[in-house]
């Protein structure tokens, strides 16, 4: 049976929310080979046994923290690739898999295609979004070996319980001198992902100031969602661009997607299109916004989303 490598993307010790569902999709075209790069194969198999992965890998190199080297880490991906005899290497396409993945396919000297939205195994075909979604491209990858990085949230995950090992592989590897971290800038812990939300309230320029997106965090909390923003919204400086959603920021696939005073632009519907359902709130009723969204509510956010929020906590 073919193998398929799954680059098993950690943070602060937890597996990133959307893994499982790449492996998922893995397990269409083979056996799952997981890579882990933190060393803690041991500590995430339960759970990723329960989603089908029947080898775990940590992959190893001596006096070298993968976190602070990308270059190494690309290659250490690689290296496992060529060790397990994998036939594609999958990931999810977040800003690390993106990094990692393209570090690799150019180590493997692979194809690669990032940000996909469908894959087809037996024919070696993946699905991509072009043209602030007008188009779907499908790509054909002509190789023995590809690289691809999945769109966050676009696959649910299905549990396949299987047996898994584990096994520590050494690989030879040396850090890029070029490169050295003096330090690592790390976003608030109460502040959610955007890529792995499953839902996100989002904010547009008639928020008016930062101190407003306080409404939107209040009605966040009780969704357990995340907050983002449109692009004139962080060019007011209202909010950081790590916050954004759209084609020039984060590119997400929610279950539920809340845009409050959101024109309804073809860049920003570019970067969440794929939301299960989309609710729109705009005090116009002939905002573009409306012709995208599965609800919309004609009304002035600063008093719908309060309600909301009210009826939420009841």
């Amino acid at each position: 049976m073919p193998k398929i490598g799954v680059f098993i993307e950690t943070a602060e010790q937890a597996i990133k929310k959307s893994v499982p569902g790449v492996i998922t999709v893995a397990l269409q075209g083979g056996e799952v080979v997981g890579f882990v790069l933190d060393g803690l194969a041991e500590k995430y198999k339960e759970t990723l046994e329960k989603f089908g992965v029947t080898q775990l890998v940590n992959l190893c190199a001596p006096d070298i923290e993968f976190s602070k080297h990308p270059e190494a880490a690309g290659l250490a991906l690689a290296q496992g690739v060529k060790a397990f005899g994998a036939s594609a290497l999958v990931g999810v396409s977040s800003p690390t898999g993106n990094d990692l993945l393209a570090r690799a396919a150019m180590e493997l000297k692979a194809p690669l295609a990032l940000d996909c939205i469908d894959v087809d195994f037996k024919e070696n075909q993946v699905k991509k979004s072009h043209f602030s979604g007008k188009a779907i491209a499908t790509i054909e990858m002509k190789a023995d070996c590809f690289v691809i990085g999945i769109r966050p949230n676009s696959f649910e995950a299905v549990p396949k319980p299987m047996a898994c090992t584990i096994t520590d592989h050494h690989i030879t590897a040396a850090t890029d001198e070029g490169i050295t971290i003096i330090a690592v800038k790390k976003p608030d812990t109460a502040v959610k992902d955007l890529t792995e939300a499953s839902v996100i309230i989002t904010g547009g320029r008639p928020m008016g100031s930062n101190e407003n997106f306080k409404i939107l965090e209040e009605c966040a909390r009780t969704m357990d969602a995340a907050v983002g923003a449109s692009r004139a919204a962080v060019d007011a400086g209202y909010v950081p661009h790590s916050m954004q959603v759209g084609q020039t920021g984060k590119i997400v696939s929610p279950k539920l997607y809340i845009g409050c005073g959101l024109s309804g632009s073809v860049q920003h519907f570019a970067g969440m299109k794929t939301s299960d359902v989309i609710v729109a709130i705009n005090t116009d009723k002939d905002a573009p916004i409306f012709t995208k969204s599965d609800y919309g509510i004609i009304g002035d956010l600063f008093e719908v989303v309060p309600a909301l929020t009210k009826a939420l906590k009841k």
